[in-house]
Protein backbone atom coordinates (compact mmCIF):
# COMPACT_ATOMS: atom_id res chain seq x y z
CA UNK A 1 0.00 0.00 0.00
CA UNK A 2 1.10 3.59 -0.59
CA UNK A 3 0.95 6.93 1.23
CA UNK A 4 -2.49 7.29 -0.30
CA UNK A 5 -3.93 4.26 -0.19
CA UNK A 6 -2.88 3.92 3.66
CA UNK A 7 -4.36 7.55 4.03
CA UNK A 8 -7.60 6.58 2.15
CA UNK A 9 -7.86 3.06 4.32
CA UNK A 10 -7.50 4.81 7.49
CA UNK A 11 -10.26 7.64 6.98
CA UNK A 12 -12.74 4.71 5.46
CA UNK A 13 -11.75 2.58 8.93
CA UNK A 14 -12.71 5.64 11.24
CA UNK A 15 -16.12 5.59 10.11
CA UNK A 16 -16.66 1.73 10.57
CA UNK A 17 -17.75 2.80 14.34
CA UNK A 18 -19.35 6.24 14.34
CA UNK A 19 -20.91 6.42 17.43
CA UNK A 20 -17.82 5.53 18.98
CA UNK A 21 -15.42 7.96 16.51
CA UNK A 22 -18.27 10.09 17.20
CA UNK A 23 -17.88 10.62 20.76
CA UNK A 24 -13.95 10.44 20.93
CA UNK A 25 -14.56 13.66 18.36
CA UNK A 26 -16.77 15.18 20.76
CA UNK A 27 -14.27 14.82 23.39
CA UNK A 28 -11.54 16.75 21.21
CA UNK A 29 -13.76 19.17 19.64
CA UNK A 30 -14.29 20.48 23.56
CA UNK A 31 -10.67 20.71 24.24
CA UNK A 32 -9.71 22.03 20.74
CA UNK A 33 -12.39 24.58 21.13
CA UNK A 34 -11.48 26.01 24.76
CA UNK A 35 -7.91 25.63 23.43
CA UNK A 36 -8.98 28.29 20.52
CA UNK A 37 -10.95 30.40 22.59
CA UNK A 38 -8.43 31.28 25.01
CA UNK A 39 -5.48 31.55 22.51
CA UNK A 40 -8.04 34.18 20.79
CA UNK A 41 -8.72 35.81 23.32
CA UNK A 42 -4.65 35.95 24.52
CA UNK A 43 -4.26 37.43 20.93
CA UNK A 44 -7.22 39.90 21.54
CA UNK A 45 -5.94 41.96 24.38
CA UNK A 46 -2.06 41.66 23.83
CA UNK A 47 -3.26 43.48 20.10
CA UNK A 48 -5.02 45.99 22.17
CA UNK A 49 -2.52 46.34 24.97
CA UNK A 50 0.77 46.77 22.47
CA UNK A 51 -1.43 49.07 20.76
CA UNK A 52 -1.90 51.49 23.55
CA UNK A 53 1.37 51.38 24.75
CA UNK A 54 2.65 52.26 21.22
CA UNK A 55 -0.21 55.48 21.07
CA UNK A 56 1.29 56.74 24.75
CA UNK A 57 4.18 58.19 25.39
CA UNK A 58 7.61 57.89 23.40
CA UNK A 59 10.11 55.59 23.68
CA UNK A 60 12.65 57.52 24.91
CA UNK A 61 9.96 59.45 27.74
CA UNK A 62 9.80 58.62 31.34
CA UNK A 63 6.93 60.06 33.12
CA UNK A 64 8.46 61.46 37.32
CA UNK A 65 6.24 61.89 40.07
CA UNK A 66 6.53 61.68 43.99
CA UNK A 67 4.40 58.85 44.77
CA UNK A 68 1.46 57.15 42.92
CA UNK A 69 -1.04 55.74 44.39
CA UNK A 70 -3.60 55.72 41.16
CA UNK A 71 -4.11 52.50 39.53
CA UNK A 72 -4.94 52.73 35.56
CA UNK A 73 -7.93 51.57 34.02
CA UNK A 74 -11.07 52.49 32.33
CA UNK A 75 -12.52 55.73 33.11
CA UNK A 76 -16.24 56.40 34.28
CA UNK A 77 -18.68 59.04 33.13
CA UNK A 78 -18.25 62.40 35.26
CA UNK A 79 -19.23 63.66 38.46
CA UNK A 80 -21.82 66.54 38.81
CA UNK A 81 -19.50 69.22 39.62
CA UNK A 82 -19.68 70.31 43.49
CA UNK A 83 -18.90 74.17 44.25
CA UNK A 84 -18.07 73.43 47.93
CA UNK A 85 -16.00 70.96 47.04
CA UNK A 86 -13.85 72.99 44.46
CA UNK A 87 -10.01 73.64 44.74
CA UNK A 88 -9.51 76.86 44.47
CA UNK A 89 -6.28 79.29 43.43
CA UNK A 90 -3.88 76.92 41.67
CA UNK A 91 -1.74 76.88 44.98
CA UNK A 92 -1.04 74.37 47.90
CA UNK A 93 0.53 73.45 51.25
CA UNK A 94 2.30 71.22 52.54
CA UNK A 95 3.98 68.64 50.24
CA UNK A 96 0.96 67.83 48.33
CA UNK A 97 0.30 64.53 49.78
CA UNK A 98 -3.52 65.46 50.15
CA UNK A 99 -3.27 64.53 45.90
CA UNK A 100 -2.83 61.18 44.47
CA UNK A 101 1.00 62.14 43.46
CA UNK A 102 3.15 64.22 45.42
CA UNK A 103 3.56 67.89 44.07
CA UNK A 104 6.70 68.33 42.72
CA UNK A 105 8.25 71.92 43.34
CA UNK A 106 11.34 73.30 41.13
CA UNK A 107 13.90 71.97 43.33
CA UNK A 108 12.51 68.83 42.62
CA UNK A 109 12.79 69.70 38.70
CA UNK A 110 16.50 70.51 39.03
CA UNK A 111 16.86 67.78 40.87
CA UNK A 112 15.78 65.27 38.27
CA UNK A 113 17.91 67.47 35.88
CA UNK A 114 20.97 66.44 37.46
CA UNK A 115 20.35 62.77 37.62
CA UNK A 116 22.88 61.32 35.26
CA UNK A 117 21.40 60.00 31.92
CA UNK A 118 18.42 62.63 32.38
CA UNK A 119 19.18 65.11 28.82
CA UNK A 120 15.47 66.84 29.53
CA UNK A 121 13.05 67.72 32.03
CA UNK A 122 9.75 69.06 31.33
CA UNK A 123 7.83 70.02 34.61
CA UNK A 124 3.75 70.35 34.03
CA UNK A 125 2.36 72.87 35.94
CA UNK A 126 -0.91 71.80 38.21
CA UNK A 127 -4.21 73.14 36.84
CA UNK A 128 -7.57 72.64 39.13
CA UNK A 129 -10.52 73.56 36.49
CA UNK A 130 -13.95 73.43 38.29
CA UNK A 131 -15.77 72.05 35.42
CA UNK A 132 -16.99 71.80 32.32
CA UNK A 133 -20.31 72.77 30.76
CA UNK A 134 -21.53 72.76 27.20
CA UNK A 135 -25.42 75.07 25.95
CA UNK A 136 -26.57 74.61 29.65
CA UNK A 137 -27.04 70.99 30.20
CA UNK A 138 -25.42 71.05 33.34
CA UNK A 139 -21.54 71.32 34.88
CA UNK A 140 -19.27 68.37 35.49
CA UNK A 141 -16.04 67.75 36.49
CA UNK A 142 -13.52 67.28 34.74
CA UNK A 143 -10.34 65.33 34.89
CA UNK A 144 -7.23 67.42 32.84
CA UNK A 145 -4.73 64.43 30.95
CA UNK A 146 -1.40 65.98 31.53
CA UNK A 147 0.15 64.00 29.09
CA UNK A 148 -1.77 65.00 26.22
CA UNK A 149 0.93 66.57 24.01
CA UNK A 150 3.40 63.80 24.26
CA UNK A 151 0.64 61.20 22.86
CA UNK A 152 -0.70 60.16 19.46
CA UNK A 153 -4.86 59.82 20.85
CA UNK A 154 -7.07 56.79 19.17
CA UNK A 155 -9.74 59.97 17.75
CA UNK A 156 -13.53 58.42 17.75
CA UNK A 157 -14.21 61.59 15.68
CA UNK A 158 -12.16 64.82 14.61
CA UNK A 159 -9.29 65.72 14.89
CA UNK A 160 -5.40 66.30 16.73
CA UNK A 161 -5.75 70.03 18.64
CA UNK A 162 -4.43 72.62 16.58
CA UNK A 163 -1.97 74.97 18.54
CA UNK A 164 -3.58 78.23 18.48
CA UNK A 165 -7.43 78.78 19.83
CA UNK A 166 -8.58 77.24 22.70
CA UNK A 167 -9.20 73.65 21.94
CA UNK A 168 -9.87 70.88 23.90
CA UNK A 169 -10.18 66.90 23.17
CA UNK A 170 -12.65 64.88 24.83
CA UNK A 171 -13.31 61.50 25.87
CA UNK A 172 -16.00 59.82 25.16
CA UNK A 173 -16.66 59.64 28.79
CA UNK A 174 -18.15 63.04 29.04
CA UNK A 175 -20.30 62.55 25.80
CA UNK A 176 -23.70 61.53 27.52
CA UNK A 177 -23.54 63.70 30.23
CA UNK A 178 -22.37 66.63 27.77
CA UNK A 179 -25.63 66.44 25.88
CA UNK A 180 -24.05 64.89 22.46
CA UNK A 181 -25.46 61.41 20.98
CA UNK A 182 -22.45 60.79 19.69
CA UNK A 183 -18.58 61.61 19.24
CA UNK A 184 -19.28 62.91 15.64
CA UNK A 185 -22.12 65.52 16.92
CA UNK A 186 -19.58 67.10 19.53
CA UNK A 187 -16.78 68.16 17.06
CA UNK A 188 -16.56 71.75 16.48
CA UNK A 189 -19.47 72.79 19.61
CA UNK A 190 -18.39 74.82 22.41
CA UNK A 191 -17.79 74.12 25.42
CA UNK A 192 -17.29 76.24 29.01
CA UNK A 193 -14.59 75.80 31.67
CA UNK A 194 -14.87 77.17 34.83
CA UNK A 195 -11.91 78.10 37.12
CA UNK A 196 -11.04 79.75 40.43
CA UNK A 197 -8.78 82.49 40.63
CA UNK A 198 -6.67 82.51 44.32
CA UNK A 199 -9.32 84.48 45.64
CA UNK A 200 -12.05 81.66 44.48
CA UNK A 201 -13.69 84.03 42.17
CA UNK A 202 -14.91 81.82 39.07
CA UNK A 203 -13.49 82.61 35.52
CA UNK A 204 -14.62 80.77 32.63
CA UNK A 205 -12.98 80.33 29.31
CA UNK A 206 -14.59 79.42 25.89
CA UNK A 207 -13.16 76.41 23.91
CA UNK A 208 -13.89 74.16 20.89
CA UNK A 209 -13.91 70.34 20.76
CA UNK A 210 -11.72 69.61 18.05
CA UNK A 211 -11.98 66.13 18.59
CA UNK A 212 -13.20 63.22 20.81
CA UNK A 213 -10.70 60.89 22.02
CA UNK A 214 -11.44 56.56 23.16
CA UNK A 215 -11.06 54.98 26.26
CA UNK A 216 -7.94 53.80 27.14
CA UNK A 217 -6.52 51.61 29.75
CA UNK A 218 -3.75 54.30 30.51
CA UNK A 219 -5.11 57.53 32.92
CA UNK A 220 -6.50 59.91 30.79
CA UNK A 221 -9.00 62.49 30.85
CA UNK A 222 -9.69 66.12 28.47
CA UNK A 223 -6.50 67.11 26.80
CA UNK A 224 -5.96 70.21 26.76
CA UNK A 225 -4.02 72.68 24.20
CA UNK A 226 -1.26 74.60 25.04
CA UNK A 227 -3.16 77.96 23.91
CA UNK A 228 -5.74 76.96 26.08
CA UNK A 229 -3.57 75.74 28.65
CA UNK A 230 -2.04 79.26 29.15
CA UNK A 231 -4.72 80.92 29.45
CA UNK A 232 -6.40 78.86 32.24
CA UNK A 233 -3.32 78.89 34.32
CA UNK A 234 -3.03 82.82 33.70
CA UNK A 235 -6.93 83.00 35.28
CA UNK A 236 -6.16 80.57 38.16
CA UNK A 237 -2.93 82.53 38.90
CA UNK A 238 -4.93 85.82 39.42
CA UNK A 239 -4.98 87.31 43.08
CA UNK A 240 -1.80 84.88 43.89
CA UNK A 241 1.00 85.87 46.41
CA UNK A 242 4.26 86.46 44.84
CA UNK A 243 5.46 83.87 47.39
CA UNK A 244 2.83 81.01 46.46
CA UNK A 245 5.13 77.88 45.59
CA UNK A 246 4.15 76.69 42.21
CA UNK A 247 3.63 73.05 42.33
CA UNK A 248 3.93 70.46 38.86
CA UNK A 249 1.69 67.63 38.83
CA UNK A 250 4.50 65.89 37.41
CA UNK A 251 7.51 66.04 35.05
CA UNK A 252 8.74 63.93 31.95
CA UNK A 253 12.20 63.30 31.46
CA UNK A 254 14.02 62.40 28.02
CA UNK A 255 16.53 60.36 27.80
CA UNK A 256 18.50 58.77 25.54
CA UNK A 257 16.25 55.82 23.69
CA UNK A 258 19.51 53.51 22.54
CA UNK A 259 21.04 53.47 25.90
CA UNK A 260 19.71 50.12 26.71
CA UNK A 261 17.34 47.94 29.07
CA UNK A 262 20.32 48.21 31.50
CA UNK A 263 21.20 51.34 31.67
CA UNK A 264 17.54 52.60 31.78
CA UNK A 265 17.22 50.28 34.97
CA UNK A 266 19.77 52.28 36.63
CA UNK A 267 17.89 55.71 35.50
CA UNK A 268 14.94 54.66 37.43
CA UNK A 269 17.01 53.34 40.50
CA UNK A 270 19.12 56.70 40.35
CA UNK A 271 15.16 58.59 40.71
CA UNK A 272 13.86 56.01 42.85
CA UNK A 273 16.71 56.78 45.53
CA UNK A 274 16.06 60.72 45.30
CA UNK A 275 12.33 59.53 46.27
CA UNK A 276 10.76 60.02 42.77
CA UNK A 277 8.60 57.05 40.46
CA UNK A 278 9.77 57.23 37.08
CA UNK A 279 8.02 54.84 34.39
CA UNK A 280 7.83 54.09 30.83
CA UNK A 281 4.58 53.68 29.09
CA UNK A 282 5.18 50.22 29.04
CA UNK A 283 5.70 50.20 32.54
CA UNK A 284 2.64 51.62 33.41
CA UNK A 285 0.73 48.70 31.45
CA UNK A 286 2.74 45.81 32.46
CA UNK A 287 0.96 44.90 35.49
CA UNK A 288 -2.30 44.52 32.87
CA UNK A 289 0.14 42.03 30.78
CA UNK A 290 1.44 40.23 33.69
CA UNK A 291 -2.61 39.14 34.79
CA UNK A 292 -3.84 38.53 31.46
CA UNK A 293 -0.83 36.55 31.05
CA UNK A 294 -1.52 34.25 34.16
CA UNK A 295 -5.55 34.10 33.66
CA UNK A 296 -4.36 32.90 29.66
CA UNK A 297 -1.91 30.63 30.97
CA UNK A 298 -4.55 29.15 33.18
CA UNK A 299 -7.53 28.92 30.77
CA UNK A 300 -4.86 27.15 28.46
CA UNK A 301 -3.99 24.45 30.92
CA UNK A 302 -7.53 23.26 31.57
CA UNK A 303 -8.08 23.16 27.28
CA UNK A 304 -4.71 20.90 27.43
CA UNK A 305 -5.80 18.78 30.20
CA UNK A 306 -9.60 18.36 28.51
CA UNK A 307 -7.52 17.35 25.01
CA UNK A 308 -5.23 15.02 27.34
CA UNK A 309 -8.47 13.45 28.44
CA UNK A 310 -9.43 13.27 25.28
CA UNK A 311 -6.25 11.66 24.47
CA UNK A 312 -7.69 8.44 25.90
CA UNK A 313 -10.47 8.29 24.46
CA UNK A 314 -8.63 7.84 21.01
CA UNK A 315 -6.79 5.22 22.94
CA UNK A 316 -9.54 3.56 23.84
CA UNK A 317 -11.14 3.62 20.33
CA UNK A 318 -8.10 2.48 18.34
CA UNK A 319 -7.76 -0.49 20.80
CA UNK A 320 -10.88 -1.32 20.19
CA UNK A 321 -10.61 -1.04 16.76
CA UNK A 322 -7.40 -3.24 16.98
CA UNK A 323 -9.29 -5.83 18.94
CA UNK A 324 -12.28 -5.97 16.14
CA UNK A 325 -9.84 -6.15 13.03
CA UNK A 326 -7.14 -8.73 15.07
CA UNK A 327 -8.49 -11.12 11.70
CA UNK A 328 -7.86 -8.36 8.86
CA UNK A 329 -4.47 -7.22 10.59
CA UNK A 330 -3.31 -11.35 10.35
CA UNK A 331 -4.35 -11.08 6.97
CA UNK A 332 -2.52 -7.76 6.10
CA UNK A 333 0.08 -9.59 7.36
CA UNK A 334 -0.01 -12.45 5.76
CA UNK A 335 -0.10 -10.86 2.46
CA UNK A 336 2.90 -8.98 2.60
CA UNK A 337 2.42 -6.33 4.90
CA UNK A 338 4.97 -5.12 7.24
CA UNK A 339 4.66 -4.36 10.92
CA UNK A 340 5.87 -0.87 10.10
CA UNK A 341 2.94 0.19 7.21
CA UNK A 342 0.41 -1.14 9.77
CA UNK A 343 1.75 1.18 12.70
CA UNK A 344 1.59 4.03 9.83
CA UNK A 345 -1.89 3.02 8.90
CA UNK A 346 -2.98 3.06 12.87
CA UNK A 347 -0.91 6.35 13.27
CA UNK A 348 -2.65 8.18 10.12
CA UNK A 349 -6.27 7.05 11.74
CA UNK A 350 -4.97 8.86 15.15
CA UNK A 351 -4.35 12.01 13.82
CA UNK A 352 -7.18 11.93 11.64
CA UNK A 353 -9.25 11.90 14.68
CA UNK A 354 -7.30 14.71 15.86
CA UNK A 355 -7.26 16.62 12.95
CA UNK A 356 -11.47 15.97 12.71
CA UNK A 357 -11.58 17.28 16.33
CA UNK A 358 -9.73 19.84 16.12
CA UNK A 359 -10.81 21.26 12.60
CA UNK A 360 -14.26 21.52 14.56
CA UNK A 361 -13.28 23.11 17.84
CA UNK A 362 -11.84 25.65 16.15
CA UNK A 363 -14.38 26.31 14.04
CA UNK A 364 -16.96 26.71 16.58
CA UNK A 365 -14.85 28.56 18.38
CA UNK A 366 -15.08 31.29 15.29
CA UNK A 367 -18.58 31.28 15.23
CA UNK A 368 -18.99 31.81 19.31
CA UNK A 369 -16.45 34.26 19.12
CA UNK A 370 -17.74 36.24 16.37
CA UNK A 371 -20.84 36.16 18.47
CA UNK A 372 -19.21 36.82 21.73
CA UNK A 373 -17.38 39.58 19.92
CA UNK A 374 -20.14 41.97 18.93
CA UNK A 375 -22.34 41.08 22.38
CA UNK A 376 -19.41 42.38 24.31
CA UNK A 377 -18.99 45.17 21.95
CA UNK A 378 -22.09 46.59 23.09
CA UNK A 379 -22.31 45.75 26.13
CA UNK A 380 -19.28 45.21 28.56
CA UNK A 381 -16.08 46.71 26.43
CA UNK A 382 -18.53 49.65 25.01
CA UNK A 383 -16.49 52.07 27.30
CA UNK A 384 -12.98 50.54 25.50
CA UNK A 385 -13.22 51.64 21.74
CA UNK A 386 -10.70 49.62 19.19
CA UNK A 387 -10.50 46.21 21.68
CA UNK A 388 -11.32 43.04 20.14
CA UNK A 389 -11.90 40.55 22.68
CA UNK A 390 -11.13 37.79 20.64
CA UNK A 391 -9.01 37.58 17.39
CA UNK A 392 -8.81 34.75 15.50
CA UNK A 393 -5.22 35.19 14.29
CA UNK A 394 -4.09 32.25 11.59
CA UNK A 395 -0.57 31.22 13.15
CA UNK A 396 -2.17 30.52 16.73
CA UNK A 397 -5.18 28.60 15.21
CA UNK A 398 -2.82 26.79 13.13
CA UNK A 399 -0.60 26.14 16.20
CA UNK A 400 -3.62 24.89 18.00
CA UNK A 401 -4.84 22.24 15.13
CA UNK A 402 -1.43 20.93 15.02
CA UNK A 403 -1.27 20.25 18.83
CA UNK A 404 -4.25 18.33 18.68
CA UNK A 405 -3.10 16.24 15.88
CA UNK A 406 0.27 15.77 18.04
CA UNK A 407 -1.35 14.64 21.30
CA UNK A 408 -3.68 12.14 18.98
CA UNK A 409 -0.39 11.09 17.07
CA UNK A 410 1.04 10.33 20.67
CA UNK A 411 -2.47 8.58 21.75
CA UNK A 412 -2.06 6.48 18.96
CA UNK A 413 0.85 5.00 19.19
CA UNK A 414 -0.06 2.23 21.77
CA UNK A 415 -2.76 0.73 19.60
CA UNK A 416 -0.30 1.03 16.46
CA UNK A 417 2.35 -0.87 18.12
CA UNK A 418 0.17 -3.13 19.24
CA UNK A 419 -1.45 -3.82 15.97
CA UNK A 420 1.78 -3.76 14.17
CA UNK A 421 3.51 -6.89 16.55
CA UNK A 422 0.54 -9.13 15.93
CA UNK A 423 1.61 -12.46 14.99
CA UNK A 424 -0.36 -13.14 11.57
CA UNK A 425 -0.59 -16.95 12.48
CA UNK A 426 -2.54 -15.95 15.99
CA UNK A 427 -4.17 -13.28 14.52
CA UNK A 428 -5.61 -15.24 11.79
CA UNK A 429 -7.04 -18.08 14.15
CA UNK A 430 -8.64 -15.14 16.30
CA UNK A 431 -12.49 -15.21 16.33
Amino acid sequence: MNPLDITRAAISNTFRSKTRTALTVTAIVIGAFTLTITSAIGTGVSTYIDNQISSVAAPDSLSITKASDAAPGSQSAPAPYDPDSAVVGGGFEGDGSEFSSGILTAADVDAIADVDGVLEVNPILRLDPLYIEHDGTGKYELAINVNIQMINPDLAAGTPMPEGGNHVLLTSAYLESLGFPDAESAVGQPVSIGIADHSGEIHEREATISGVQNETLFDSGIGLNQTLSDALREAQAIGSPADTEVGFFLATARFDPGIGEEALSALKADLAELGYNAMTAADQIGIFQSIIGGIIGVLNAFAVIALIAAGFGIVNTLLMSVQERTREIGLMKAMGMGGGRIYTLFSVEAVFIGLLGSVIGALGAMGAGAVANVILAETVIADLQGLEVLVFAPIPMITVVLLVMGIAFLAGTIPARRAARQNPITALRYE
